[in-house]
């Protein structure tokens, strides 16, 4: 598979539903929800393209647009960035929508790296470059 039919097939989507629990005394998504989120859906976009062991090193600026307020649908949509010999950038971006109105946007993107790791947790070559 060539690099770009493996970036396609990595992209991942998530679907979620902002509950109560989920918002703080605004009635908005925490932004620590939605890092955690973002992190999760990067891991896995990350595993998807390297098929390997891989592990959070750094967030690059994370850009929150709009409140996300409770009882919206979101998606988050991961894609493979830039591609090094051991890491990975992922860009996530989280879009909100109304449960019952056409209304969409983008609410909040952000950069993920992730590193390859071997068994005893050090960085190793991203294997399906070769």
């Amino acid at each position: 598979m060539n690099l770009e039919s493996r970036r396609e097939s990595a992209r991942t989507r998530l679907y979620k539903a902002v509950f109560p629990g989920e918002t703080n005394h605004y009635d908005t998504l925490f932004g620590g929800m939605a890092l955690n989120w973002m992190d999760e859906i990067a891991f896995i976009a990350a595993t998807r393209f390297t098929r390997q062991k891989v592990v959070t090193v750094s967030t690059d600026k994370i850009n929150f647009n709009t409140p996300i307020p409770t009882g919206s649908l979101v998606e988050l949509d991961a894609k493979i960035g830039m591609v090094g010999n051991t890491s990975i950038e992922v860009i996530v971006d989280i879009y909100t929508e109304d449960m019952y109105s056409e209304k969409r946007e983008k609410a909040v993107t952000g950069k993920f790296v992730l590193v390859a790791i071997d068994d005893n947790k050090k960085a190793t070559k991203i294997k399906c470059l070769n």
